[in-house]
């Protein structure tokens, strides 16, 4: 049809005359003409990146023989199918049970009681939504009723004594085997999916899937339900057993408790077992005094901080020195045991009415007569309530233990955390007989589930091939070269490369006992020897006495003030004595007020033993932090890094810090360090925002806030690459990311990497430059051990024929290769320097 014209033949009525109405007007043009339509182009389809596998092996280096903490696992039974079910379990009147310890129980009486049903099948159950077979149950859907014995139960009628679960008399006892005790549980398994053991022969050949993530899930859940039904505490993959030997007391009623770290992993030597030795906080176990006292460290009992003890022992668990019940603690009485009353039915005493009379009694007065058990010191302390706000349960103080492997998840103080390292370090040959002695224990060769699926494991340590990189040459000032030794170095009789002048600075001190002019004096020669010149200090600000007992916060605020009442101006540098040597608690609320409500930098020392070295070590940080450079690479002075220096290159180091246990709350950190001065890279900056709290992925490095304006992380580094590098912008760009795990490696190279490519094209639309993104994993559990040597392994030893999939991962590489990494191993700088391992280096070659 040419034209959408009508044809003007007009509609007629039923007998052929013409219709009365006129022909529609034209709705076209009688001058149109038709264009063919253009064929839209289909929608780009969303680029996904995936890791890449690695290219090869290393070859460059001295070779040295390891082991290492896996054992090779053999897997049989290839052809079988793990089948996943879902789990719902709940009370007879409909209410989910929480808690896996109760799921557990549960699921456990239900294999007991239905054995034959289940047709003796063995479960791996995860403790919540998910339990897993070897092969099929006799149904896809199955409903179950069991009951349990409420022993952890802490309930009672109301009105029973404070202690009537425990008690000893007859009347008590018999409470123990009411009906209520027991507890009736309804449970429904429903088929979910099907997982093919085979998928872990396809990971191991590198054919990862869905499936084969499922199936190693499957195997580290077989594991903890090992460990549970040995009655570990669990800590995701680590499991701690309830034996004495392994606590260390780190302070404050706090316990270092040591476990060990067990999992399955795939490597480039096939399927191996990975131990490690663990370490988990718990609360001291015994009496519940006894931790109190340690927890505030007082005196005696009577010295506690009620209101204090009463947050912290809150949700502990208890059991009474009267009995093995175990109970929760809700809180704490109001008043003290000897006047704290409640209500006794009298059973034998009934009024006119027939009804059971009560007594009011102290709980005091209640245990010490009617039970006859002896109060030394709790009636004039508070009672442990176990009860409920309108049904409290007291008990005596000093009748109550902690019970043992119960997580401490506040923070550490610095103290503890020095004692916790000091105590958890191990020799090699120490560690690898602990890790030998845990494959032990943990007899894996009786898992059912294991067995079930052909897996045997070795028990022989793996044995891998390293080799040990030659150290890269450092460049100091006067042109002088230096070759690290067993990795380390030092500035002896050395000046730095650029070394600063420090003009307007002064003298901060907080009651630390030395001679400060004999310092200062030191100070100035021993800087003078490195090339910085020092200036004598404006002044030296003594802390008044009056101060040195209020916090650490009110001692900050008032030297400051006092800096600021006689300072001219602010400072170039602050030096800041302490009167500790470690874990002073001035050194926080020093930082926070210099770095960020002043921008003051600021060096603390605590001056116990001061000599050159010493006063050596303080003066490259303080140097560093003026803007100086200590050192550079050879290669890099040259300049001739292998492609880095071929073309403007930036290295970005990126990684999020959380808030400690028990500050969930407060925002994470996320930092991002990037290299300058190209095509130097031992000078860098770093951008810092805050995100919220426990988000992993950096979601300020783009931040649009206008056509024309982002105010993200990246932008501000490639503006000062660019200013710093002769205004040039990168055309390789580097990313070193710390901090997450295998399943985050796809946000990260599709959610991170998208937003720097962002900020790349919002500033240039027609530039592309290249991206490297290389994931470093520093909490990994794989150790290394010299086979027949005392001694660790020596620096700069990678390994290169036993390496974990996906521990590293590169996009859009078109460099020929990274041996430049070698040579940034010694200098690049804080977050990246921390995000490196000798792992990744052959990886890179």
């Amino acid at each position: 049809m040419d034209s959408f014209e009508p044809d003007g033949t007009g509609a007629r009525d039923g007998n052929g005359a013409p219709d009365s109405l006129p022909p529609p007007p034209p709705v076209i043009p009688p001058d149109f003409v038709p264009t063919r339509v253009e064929e839209q182009e289909p929608a780009k389809k969303k680029v996904v990146r995936v890791p890449i596998s690695r290219r090869g092996l290393g070859s460059r280096g001295q070779r040295i023989s390891l082991l290492t903490n896996h054992f090779k696992v053999n897997v049989t039974n290839v052809e079988g199918h793990f089948y996943h079910y879902s789990v719902s379990v709940s009370y007879e009147d409909g209410r989910p049970v929480d808690g896996k310890g109760a799921g557990r129980k549960v699921i456990d009486r239900v294999q007991e009681t239905y054995n034959a049903e289940l047709d003796g099948k063995d479960f791996a159950y995860d403790g919540e939504k998910s339990l897993f077979t070897v092969g099929p149950l006799p149904r896809n859907k199955l409903e179950f009723t069991v009951v349990l014995e409420d022993i952890s139960s802490n309930r009672n009628n109301g009105n029973a004594s404070p202690d009537a679960h425990g008690s000893p008399n007859g009347n008590d006892r018999k409470r123990l085997r009411r009906p209520y005790r027991s507890k009736t549980f309804k449970v429904e398994i429903s088929f979910a999916a099907k997982i093919p053991i085979q998928a872990i022969a396809n990971a191991l050949r590198g054919q990862e899937s869905e499936n084969s993530q499922e199936a190693f899930r499957v195997l580290d859940i077989i594991l903890r339900q090992h460990a549970a039904k040995q009655g570990c505490l669990l800590v995701r993959q680590s499991f701690f057993h309830n034996d004495p030997k392994n606590f260390a007391d780190v302070g404050g009623g706090v316990l270092g408790c040591r476990g060990f770290h067990s999992s399955f992993r795939t490597t480039q030597g096939g399927l191996s077992l990975n131990i490690d030795v663990s370490t988990t906080m718990i609360i001291q176990p015994g009496p519940v005094v006894d931790f109190l006292i340690a927890n505030q460290n007082v005196r005696d009992p009577f010295s506690i901080d009620w209101a204090k003890a009463k947050r912290t022992l809150k949700n502990l668990r208890i059991k009474t020195i009267t009995s093995n019940q175990e109970y929760k603690i809700t809180g704490l009485s109001e008043k003290l045991c000897k006047e704290q009353m409640f209500s006794l039915k009298q059973k034998n005493v009934k009024d006119d009415d027939g009804e059971v009379q009560e007594l009011e009694i102290t709980v005091y007065d209640y245990f010490v007569n009617n039970r006859n058990i002896d109060l030394r010191y709790s009636g004039d302390l508070p009672c442990i309530n176990v009860g409920k706000p309108k049904r409290p349960t007291y008990i005596p103080l000093e009748l109550c233990e902690l019970v043992s492997l119960q997580r401490y998840t506040k923070a550490l103080t610095n103290l503890q955390r020095a004692s916790l390292v000091e105590k958890s370090r191990q020799k090699p040959q120490e560690r690898m007989s602990v890790l030998s002695n845990a494959l032990k224990l943990s007899k894996y060769d009786n898992e059912p589930m294991l067995r079930s699926c052909g897996i045997s494991i070795s028990t022989n340590f793996a044995q891998v091939e390293g080799r040990v990189l030659p150290a890269p040459r450092l460049k100091f000032g006067n042109g002088e070269d230096f070759s690290p030794r067993n990795g380390r170095w030092n500035f002896n009789n050395k000046k730095l490369v650029q070394p600063t002048k420090i003009e307007r600075w002064a003298v901060v001190n907080f009651s630390a006992r030395c001679d400060i002019r004999s310092l200062v004096r030191d100070l100035i020669k021993c800087g003078e020897m490195k090339g910085i010149l020092i200036d004598q200090p404006f002044d030296v600000f003594e802390e008044s006495p009056q101060f040195r007992r209020s916090s650490p916060v009110v001692r900050v605020e008032k030297m400051f003030d006092e800096i600021q009442s006689k300072l001219p101006g602010a400072p170039q540098f602050l030096l800041c004595l302490l009167p500790e040597r470690k874990n002073s608690d001035l050194y926080g609320p020093w930082k926070r007020k210099n770095l960020a409500d002043f921008g003051i930098v600021t060096q603390c020392m605590a001056p116990m033993r001061v000599n050159d070295q010493y006063l050596t070590n303080v003066l490259l940080k303080i140097n560093a932090k003026l803007g100086g450079l200590n050192s550079l690479l050879a290669v890099e002075h040259s300049p001739s890094i292998p492609i880095v220096s071929k073309v403007p290159t930036i290295i970005l180091g990126m990684d999020v810090s959380h808030g400690s246990p028990g500050h969930s709350d407060i925002p994470s950190i996320a930092a991002v360090v990037s290299s300058r001065h190209w095509p130097l890279i031992s000078r860098y900056r770093a951008a810092v925002r805050t995100q919220s709290p426990k988000v992993e992925m950096i979601d300020s490095l783009f931040k649009k806030v206008s056509d024309t304006e982002d105010e993200g992380i990246i932008r501000e580094l490639l503006l000062d690459f660019y200013t710093s590098s002769g205004k040039r912008k990168p055309e390789q760009i580097i990313i070193f990311r710390d901090g997450v795990s295998e399943s985050q490696f796809n946000q990260v190279l599709n959610v991170e990497l998208n937003q720097i490519i962002e900020a790349c094209k919002f500033l240039d639309e027609k530039w592309s430059p290249k991206f490297a993104v290389i994931v470093a994993q520093k909490n990994h559990h794989t150790k290394f051990f010299q086979s027949g040597s005392p001694d660790n392994v020596p620096p700069g030893e990678p390994f290169h024929n036993f390496v974990q999939h996906k521990s590293i991962t590169a996009l859009d590489i078109t460099f020929e290769n990274f041996l430049f990494m070698q040579e940034l191993l010694l200098t690049t700088k804080s977050v990246i320097q921390e995000t490196m391992t000798s792992t990744f280096v052959p990886m890179l070659e």
